[in-house]
């Protein structure tokens, strides 16, 4: 008995002389130590700040800022972990970026709209039509004049705009012309062997057809240059008068579901898709 007594006083639930037991009275609530919240300095990791502008993943970004990319108030950064502080002006090969969450609004531009930020004249503007659809400064890729309808791409990726609309990343635009008469074959077949236009040169039509079941004055026309009223001077260069134009189709966008007017917000495959075109 003497020695199973002796077991349990040696027992290690018990402390022996002056030292402090490390443990909690039964019932006693847990209390876990709390870290110290981060502080928030407004500053961003460069790799992030780059992720955030729509560009690739941050490991990606890693890589393409170890290639010398990235540049930040004009300095070229190839540091790893380098924090971008608010205010500094920062590029992506040599195009501005914003680490703004990235915004992609399709529209369908009626009649009677500018496509222009602002107009001094107070006339209609494409984003009057867009006025509540986001927050964020969004602004026209590309341009459709006064009197054309159909798809309009808006945006606050500028490096995804830029790149929309150079004319060495070839992205299509479809058109449904009317005419004012009935277009010839023989003009068909100039058209697609290019117009010359002044001052840029000779305008490079990809296709051109007549539309099923229509009349021979409405015609499909797909091209990728962007030069300012293209599609109607080429036209107007052979003798014809267009009554009506309409993009149907932009970088494989079209206007299903979207009713003249209207607009909707590209989901995460769309844009994903115009980024890889």
């Amino acid at each position: 008995m003497k020695k199973r007594q002796e077991r349990r006083d040696a027992s290690p639930n018990k402390p022996s002389g002056n030292k402090k037991p490390s443990f909690k009275k039964p019932g006693a609530p847990f209390k876990p130590r709390m870290k110290k919240a981060p502080v928030d300095d407004g500053t961003i990791r460069l790799n992030k700040y780059i992720s955030n502008a729509g560009i690739c993943s941050r490991r990606e970004a890693d890589e393409l800022i170890k290639s010398g990319l990235a540049e930040v108030n004009g300095t070229v950064i190839t540091e790893m972990g380098y924090k971008v502080q608010p205010g500094d002006v920062v590029k992506f090969d040599g195009n501005v970026i914003s680490a703004e969450k990235n915004v992609y609004i399709l529209l369908n531009k009626p009649k009677g709209f500018i496509t222009t930020t602002k107009d001094e004249k107070d006339r209609k503007t494409v984003m009057d039509l867009i006025a509540n659809a986001t927050t964020a400064r969004v602004f026209p890729v590309g341009r459709l004049d006064r009197a054309t309808t159909g798809l309009l791409l808006f945006t606050n990726d500028g490096y995804l705009a830029k790149k929309l609309t150079h004319p060495s990343h070839s992205v299509r635009k479809i058109y449904h012309v009317v005419l004012d008469k009935k277009l010839t074959h023989a003009d068909l077949d100039e058209i697609k062997k290019g117009i010359r236009l002044i001052p840029e040169g000779v305008a490079e039509v990809d296709n051109i057809s007549f539309i099923e079941g229509k009349p021979k004055n409405e015609v499909g026309i797909e091209i990728h240059i962007g030069w300012n009223r293209v599609v109607r001077r080429i036209f107007e260069k052979l003798g014809y008068k267009v009554e009506s134009l309409d993009r149907v189709s932009f970088g494989g966008l079209t206007k299903k579901n979207i009713k003249r007017g209207d607009w909707r917000k590209l989901d995460e495959k769309e844009v994903a898709f115009l980024k890889m075109l």
